[in-house]
């Protein structure tokens, strides 16, 4: 059979870790305050864990008159404190040492200077404080209590008869510190004032007080420091805390899940809880809507076809259906005539389209190592209504992938989609400067053809030097030589008429061919171009968003981490 065990959560060390990496994340996302305050309990931990283990340190607190000093003095087993009634005394903290060896640099980093060894032998390996009152009319005892609250292992808030309900001591520290019941006491101390009836119905007032506060688990001790009474079982407890070597860990977890709480209070979400984001790696395109997923299909399909039209594609598209039919006439029709077509200028230059020859900048998509050097095209500029519709896409595609996202990383995504928003015409353009270096790439049967009209060309101006000579011989009155003949047509005449003729025909078969490879050229082209932009707006865009989305995901999971939520 086997036995089941209980799944350990993460360690002290991890969830500090974690908490640091939650505040690096939420840098500049989350209000400063916040992310600062989790940074230094993230510190503070690592600093205390790096002190001694085998001391615990307790502090007592409580307000004027509530018998601090006194209940010291009775713990310590000697006068180390003066005791006063209508004032406070003790101005700045003290300790009281069991067995202090190796404490030192712990008091150092608490920075508490007066130290004493305690008489009584129990209790190897307390360090006592006696704190300032919390409610002292000086602003420095109070900024004390405020410091050593922070840092001490345990927490024994003393009390009296008249004072328990303090609305100072109640909403400043125990309602605050509700997250500490683990390592924190309430002593009602003087009980000696009052009827023995009377301390029962004091204590389970006070335990509905603090049960109001969030700390109905916290043990209350009913003591008198000057009769003795209650004093074993308040020994007993602190005893059992320090023997067990576990409260400075206990404090530092809770130090780091009420830092982490805080952190996901200031997002305005629910604080590392519920499911992290889920991210797909790769092209934006896949990324499907819903809380915290990214872009719709729909809306980056609506990015890309607004850059699109931005950009001038469809212009494009046509040009180099035309430059392809431009190309083509002067490479392969009829030499007589082609000429003419280099008077025409060629579509695609006109743009700076499909050549090398432009400004020496290399572009950025879609791969600096591997893409052509080419600058600027001279493809008109987007309109008013298309930047308007480019700037409503990228909005469009933040506002989706910020969906159901808290406040501050709906506003970060958003930032994300637009943050590249003044160079992504010029991104685009270039790659379509560097997508378009194709489109003039010249089909192999365009210099079969050429070969084939020059070849044409040449029969035909045999045939009319050949008349030529004749008509010359003919004037001249000179004999004229035999003339072979393909049936009743002189072979002069066939090479000139022949020639001509198929000339012309292989110009205009050539011309249609060049129409529809120019389709097809175009369409490939438009597709060529449309992934291009696609990969800019992935690159430019959705990967900023993704980027933020995994940032924010990483948050999350480090603040369930920290919060030991597992």
């Amino acid at each position: 059979m086997k036995l089941l065990r209980r799944k350990e959560g993460p360690s002290l060390d991890t969830r500090v870790s974690a908490l640091l990496e939650a505040a690096t994340l939420g840098d500049g996302r989350l209000p400063e305050e916040a992310v600062t305050a989790a940074r230094a309990v993230a510190e503070r931990a690592g600093a205390r864990a790096g002190l001694s283990l085998d001391h615990t340190v307790a502090a007592l607190a409580g307000a004027t008159g509530s018998g601090k000093s006194s209940l010291y003095n009775a713990l310590a087993g000697q006068e180390l404190a003066a005791v006063g009634v209508t004032r406070p005394t003790t101005s700045t903290a003290q300790a009281a040492l069991w067995d202090g060896e190796g404490a030192g640099p712990l008091l150092d980093w608490l920075d508490v200077p007066h130290r004493h060894s305690a008489a009584d032998a129990d209790g190897s390996g307390l360090v006592l404080l006696d704190l300032p009152d919390h409610d002292s009319i000086r602003l420095s005892h109070r900024l004390e209590v405020d410091r050593l609250v922070e840092l001490v292992d345990l927490l024994v808030w003393v009390v009296d008869p008249q004072k328990y309900a303090d609305a100072a001591l109640h909403e400043r520290y125990l309602r605050p510190l509700a997250g500490h019941r683990d390592v924190m006491l309430v002593v009602l101390n003087q009980v000696d004032r009052l009827p023995p009836q009377a301390v029962e119905r004091c204590v389970g007032d006070l335990r509905r007080l603090l049960e109001g506060d969030g700390l109905a688990d916290v043990p209350v001790l009913a003591v008198s420091a000057r009769t003795g009474e209650g004093m074993a079982g308040l020994r007993e407890v602190l005893g059992e805390r320090v023997a067990a070597r576990a409260s400075w860990a206990a404090r530092l977890g809770a130090d780091v899940a009420a830092a982490a709480a805080h952190l996901g209070a200031a997002e305005g979400g629910s604080g590392g809880r519920g499911e992290a984001p889920a991210l797909e790696q790769g092209s934006g395109r896949g990324l499907e809507k819903g809380p915290g997923r990214g872009p719709g299909k729909g809306v980056d399909k609506g990015l890309r076809e607004a850059l699109a039209r931005a950009a001038g594609v469809p212009l494009v598209v046509e040009a180099v259906a035309k430059g392809h039919r431009h190309r083509a006439v002067v490479a392969t029709g009829w030499p007589v005539t082609r000429w003419l077509r280099r008077f025409r200028p060629d579509p695609l230059r006109r743009l700076r389209l499909g050549t090398t020859a432009v400004q020496n900048v290399r572009p950025q998509l879609p791969s600096p190592g591997d893409a052509e050097i080419v600058g600027r095209t001279s493809v008109p500029g987007a309109s008013a209504v298309q930047r308007a519709q480019v700037e409503t896409a990228l909005r469009d595609v933040g506002e989706s992938a910020a969906t159901g996202l808290p406040g501050p990383w709906a506003t970060a995504v958003r930032h994300a989609a637009r943050s590249h928003a003044t160079e992504l015409m010029d991104a685009v353009d270039r790659a379509i400067a560097t997508t378009s270096l194709d489109a003039t790439r010249r089909p192999r049967w365009w210099s079969a053809v050429n070969a084939l009209q020059w070849l044409v060309f040449a029969a035909m101006l045999a045939g009319a030097l050949w008349l030529g000579v004749l008509f010359g011989m003919d004037y001249l009155r000179l004999p004229q030589p035999p003339l072979p003949t393909a049936g009743p047509v002189p072979w002069p005449t066939v090479l000139l008429a022949g020639g001509a003729l198929a000339g012309v025909l292989v110009a205009l078969l050539s011309r249609l061919l060049a129409w529809l490879g120019g389709r097809r050229r175009a369409r490939r082209t438009g597709k060529a171009l449309r992934t291009a932009i696609a990969e800019v707006s992935d690159q430019l865009v959705l990967e900023p968003v993704r980027a933020e989305l995994d940032r924010h995901a990483r948050f999350t999971e480090a603040l369930r981490l920290a919060r030991a939520e597992v």
